[in-house]
């Protein structure tokens, strides 16, 4: 697998929290895993589906304590749509 690069979109508000993880992977190899930390509610309702739509896959979802999220994004591993 190719890299790993980690975000944390917890303090970002929408469309922030989708411009910054949609500007990590275009910086980002195919292959490459992006690691994204975010909240539950609308964060964690949309960046999944959004990812999807774009072609990654996410590969583990874990729930924090205190109800934060972790992603972890394989880049370019689905066809779009």
């Amino acid at each position: 697998m190719g890299e790993t690069v980690k975000i944390d979109i917890t303090n970002a508000a929408c469309p922030e929290t989708s411009v910054r993880v949609k500007t990590a992977l275009e910086a980002m190899a195919d292959g490459g895993i992006l690691e994204i930390r975010l909240n539950s509610g609308e964060p964690m309702g949309s960046v999944p589906g959004s990812l999807k739509n774009e072609g990654h896959r996410v590969i583990h979802a874990e729930q924090e304590e205190g109800g934060g999220w972790v992603l972890r994004v394989l880049k370019g591993g689905l066809a779009p749509g």
